[in-house]
């Protein structure tokens, strides 16, 4: 039978998410959201039968998985509710607001024996995937150093909504735009952290004309209380490093979203630079490949298909095809943690102006 998925929270997410899980075969069989309203509009929408305004009622449902499409606070509570119900979980990212609460979101998924996995999508891109083959099949060799990127001139996601409102997001583009980092670390074979240096920057956050083209709308008399921007440096226990930029409002000159990495036996580069929307004839998308042979240059390009979605499709679909074993999970629970053990420590840097142990 089909796996049976029921999805918490009804925003601009879910149709990714909805879309890869029956790529994968699975039945998407009921949305939950606190605004009924907001869920009968999308399960409408998407063809999903079941409508509820109380998570628990979804959980008592015969689903076999969830999916979390929440403000970034209910992310692990919810987590941990889904997987002492006995349900599989697909949480959006970030992991959680913080560390600690990762913890004890594997605690719950041991318990429970259950698959916790996280939207790290841009993993499944296929230019990503194309450079991982590389990375594992000896082509590049080790990756000594890594520099991660998603800096923007003009991208606050709107101004007193959860996005800036710490309590509720845990942070600004530290934690909203953790991709880049995460995929580097990917890319690095998720060595283990040792030592973060970091430090935000506010400079522009309460200015409108920073203000993104996306995002949800402005809350009068809503908090703004987040990082605008935030750089950092990173090492870890096999002396690997790992330097990274994350910014919503910085004067650079256009937004870049990027990995590069030198390796040992070749060096690469992973990117894409979105739009005005992110989704126009604007987009585009790398992938080289940097070698040397016979004392001459050779700048390689990857030529992959277009993926308009970053990857988001093909991410619900694995998290599919691995609770039913038919393929290896993208990405792990413990992976999670680490990178939130990072974003922790780059907020403890900041904050005491010294590099923190991990």
């Amino acid at each position: 039978m089909a796996t049976k998925i029921g999805i918490i929270g009804a925003g601009g997410m879910a149709r990714y998410h909805i879309d890869g899980f029956r790529k994968a075969g699975a039945e998407v069989v009921a949305m939950a959201d606190v605004s009924v309203e907001a869920a009968t509009v999308s399960a409408k929408a998407n063809a999903i039968e079941h409508v509820y305004g109380d998570v628990a009622e979804l959980l008592a449902s015969d689903i076999d998985a969830v999916s979390i499409i929440v403000p970034n606070k209910f992310h692990g509570p919810l987590a941990i509710q889904a997987l002492e119900a006995g349900k599989h979980v697909f949480c959006e990212k970030p992991p959680a607001m913080n560390a600690a609460e990762v913890r004890d979101m594997i605690v719950a998924r041991d318990k429970a024996g259950k698959h916790l996995m996280f939207n790290f999508n841009n993993r499944a891109r296929p230019e990503s995937r194309e450079m991982k083959k590389l990375i594992e099949n000896g082509t590049v060799g080790r990756i000594n150093s890594a520099q991660a990127k998603w800096i923007r001139r003009a991208g606050i996601p709107g101004f007193g909504g959860w996005f800036t409102t710490k309590a509720l997001s845990g942070g600004g583009p530290v934690i909203d735009l953790l991709h880049m980092l995460d995929l580097a670390m990917y890319f690095m074979g998720n060595p283990t952290p040792t030592y973060v240096t970091g430090q935000i920057f506010d400079d522009h956050i309460t200015n409108k004309d920073f203000k993104g083209p996306w995002g949800i709308p402005d809350r009068e008399g809503g908090i703004t209380d987040v990082e605008s921007a935030a750089h950092g440096f990173v090492t870890f226990e096999t002396g690997q490093v790992l330097s990274f930029q994350m910014s919503w409002a910085e004067m650079i000159k256009r937004e870049e979203v990027s990995v590069v990495f030198q390796g040992v036996k070749a060096g690469g580069k992973v990117e894409r630079l979105f739009g005005t929307d992110g989704l126009d004839e604007t987009a585009i998308d790398t992938c080289e490949l940097y070698t040397q042979e016979s004392g001459k240059r050779i700048d390689t390009t990857i030529e992959v298909e277009e993926c308009q979605d970053m990857g988001r499709i093909n991410s619900a679909a694995n998290f599919v095809e691995a609770i039913e074993g038919r393929s290896l999970p993208l990405n792990s629970a413990e992976q999670g943690l680490q990178l939130m053990q990072i974003i922790d420590a780059v907020y403890q840097s900041a904050a005491t102006g010294k590099p923190v142990a991990i």
